[in-house]
């Protein structure tokens, strides 16, 4: 892999994910809570604000503190997915992962976030985005590759019906809406792809 810049890989996902809150929060007023955007935000800015310290870290390290500020400022349901999705890669990764380590670590990574969920796939959240992603990966696509899987399996959720999370609350009339942390895992793929290009 070529060598990271966390630095700036913080930035481009804060950027992003800034870039989207209002899409993001118009996706979970459909059917969540309407704060998505809002506590994306407001955690990816928690982290920006502290990108100099993290990339100062080992690898493994940096995603760990990363992870525990988004469980901190992020609230809501999707402090404690997103958080423990980058706590558990913190905890696999190595120092300067290849392709396969990351894969494997990004896998553990999954798991540990669907048990934090209790969710599987096909229930209308981001573990409908992260193992196609996971499988891209391990299949050897490009990051333009993974990013537009990665797209593409948020859209898929528009005609899921919710079982996880207050969107299942609402049952069929969740169908028929992107769910928006699956939206927002989306776009973190694709800011992190963007960011690996730059530094190719």
């Amino acid at each position: 892999m070529a060598a990271l810049n966390l630095a700036r890989l913080i930035a481009v996902a804060a950027d992003t994910i800034a870039a989207h809150a209002e899409e993001l929060t118009a996706l979970d007023q459909a059917i969540g809570d309407g704060d998505h955007g809002l506590n994306m935000k407001r955690g990816f800015e928690a982290v920006r604000a502290e990108a100099d310290a993290f990339a100062a870290k080992p690898l493994p390290d940096a995603l760990k503190a990363i992870g525990t500020k988004l469980v901190m400022t992020v609230g809501g349901a999707s402090g404690p997915l997103f958080g423990t999705l980058f706590m558990a890669l913190g905890k696999e990764i190595a120092a300067d992962p290849d392709r396969n380590n990351l894969a494997a670590a990004f896998g553990k990574a999954i798991e540990a976030v669907a048990a934090r969920g209790k969710s599987q796939i096909g229930q209308k959240t981001m573990l409908d985005v992260l193992q196609p992603v996971h499988d891209a990966l391990v299949g050897g696509k490009t990051a333009a590759e993974i990013a537009d899987i990665a797209d593409d399996a948020a859209e898929a959720t528009v005609p899921m019906k919710a079982l996880r999370g207050r969107a299942s609350f609402l049952g069929e009339r969740s169908i028929g809406h992107m769910d928006a942390g699956a939206r927002s895992t989306a776009l973190l793929v694709r800011s992190v792809g963007q960011a690996i290009g730059e530094s190719a």
